[in-house]
């Protein structure tokens, strides 16, 4: 097996390739994953408010906003890297991603700065966003490239690698919230997995920068204008990407708002709720890679159909049993529950999107179907939970929004066999 060459050689090996395109991708999703599990600290620091509730609407509101550039670095990105190469496109999505953490991490508070504070952590955010618009087509795409024989497993790895990115970010949870006073986390504590992240960063530019390109895109003739190709011709396709995309990304998107629910609806320790956290990730890193190997054997569709029907039929009962005995152990469970289901339903999903596209347009198609499924059903499901709830009173209002979720999958799933998948 060929490994990324000190000595600048391109590296040739599918597991170098799983490598490059996985610890970037962990290092993007790491820091949206911190900025959500911090979000509690976060809005005390940098937008106070008389309301608590308000303070952290705001802060989930910001998350929330730099998912409304995802779509234009979609398009950028992925059209660059259907031109480009897709390892073009994935050393620029992790510089720009780098950017984005550096300011995080040295941005200074509402008390040192003011009012100038919160529009220098929007800007960042607004970077990574772009960034990350491009980062999922890409990854997924070179990785789909790697071995069509095999998609269904390399291309899992997008996702998994995603699973990463929870156990590293919940693993600092747990770290400083049982290490550090109160007061030590608000005054430096949040800010060390940015550190963290930016120290990383180097690494990974540097792998990227030196693995070869994916041998499927390398043995095509290149459009000179994918994104009007894909427009063109892959409409009908991109849409069915984007409601594949609904529930995965509700799920997680919704396990960054958990430490926060389990604080303030549940009123369990921040400690223990990050604990949870890091076994759902661990989860995801396990049996992504599974499930995407079975896909190669069973199809793309079967796996995923059932899971989104599981979740549509449990999601409600399990917030009822959470509610009812608001316990570590019951949060425990649930997420083991979920952590299963969710990874049944990522495991063939890179790889049924990958193959939704042709080669030639692949990664703007996937790069569009996912940052506007990301932004519409994703990027906003802790500010819209925290409403629901706020606006019910029920702290059964997170399942509302993912039996919305599975549902929309379900029909996109249903879209993508009348497409001819299977």
């Amino acid at each position: 097996m060929t490994a990324v060459t000190l000595n600048g050689a391109p590296a040739r090996s599918p597991w170098a390739a799983v490598v490059a395109a996985s610890i970037g991708n962990a290092l993007e999703w790491f820091d949206f994953a911190v900025y959500g599990f911090f979000a509690l600290t976060i809005s005390k620091l940098f937008f106070p408010a008389s309301d608590e509730a308000l303070s952290l609407l705001l802060t989930y509101g910001t998350l929330g906003v730099t998912f409304a550039v995802r779509p234009l670095g979609a398009i950028v990105i992925g059209a660059y890297a259907d031109r480009q190469g897709r390892k073009a496109a994935l050393v620029l999505t992790i510089g720009l991603m780098m950017l984005g953490t550096a300011i995080v991490a040295v941005v200074p508070t509402y008390a040192s700065i003011g009012v100038a504070a919160p529009p220098v952590i929007i800007v960042a955010r607004i970077i990574q966003g772009f960034s990350a618009g491009g980062e999922f087509g890409s990854a997924t795409a070179f990785l789909a490239e790697q071995n069509p024989r095999r998609r269904g497993f390399f291309a899992s790895w997008q996702l998994a690698s995603q699973g990463l990115t929870t156990v590293l970010a919940t693993g600092f949870g747990v770290v400083l919230s049982g290490l550090l006073a109160p007061a030590q986390l608000e005054s430096w504590g949040w800010r060390t997995p940015f550190i963290f992240g930016l120290l990383i960063g180097p690494v990974a530019y540097y792998i990227r920068r030196h693995v070869d390109e994916a041998p499927e895109f390398k043995s095509i003739i290149r459009s000179e204008a994918p994104l009007r190709e894909a427009f063109l011709s892959e409409k009908t396709r991109m849409l069915i990407g984007l409601g594949v995309v609904a529930l995965g990304t509700v799920t997680t998107y919704m396990t960054l708002f958990m430490p926060a629910y389990a604080v303030r609806q549940l009123g369990l320790p921040q400690a223990g709720s990050f604990a949870v956290g890091l076994l759902y990730g661990a989860i995801q890193i396990a049996l992504i890679p599974v499930f995407g190997a079975l896909s190669d054997r069973y199809g793309r569709l079967p796996v995923p159909a059932i899971c989104a029907i599981a979740m549509l039929l449990v999601a409600y009962p399990m917030f009822g049993w959470l509610a009812s005995e608001p316990t570590l152990q019951t949060l425990l469970w649930v997420w083991v529950i979920f952590g299963v289901l969710i990874a049944g339903y990522h495991g063939s999903i890179p790889a049924l999107m990958s193959e939704l596209f042709p080669t030639r347009t692949r990664t703007t198609g996937l790069s569009i179907s996912y940052a506007f499924g990301v932004m519409i059903f994703g990027g906003f499901a802790p500010f819209i939970v925290s409403w629901l709830i706020e606006l019910t009173g029920s702290k059964l209002a997170p399942s509302f929004y993912l039996m919305l979720a599975a549902g929309v999958s379900l029909i996109a799933l249903a879209g993508a066999r009348g497409a001819g998948y299977r």
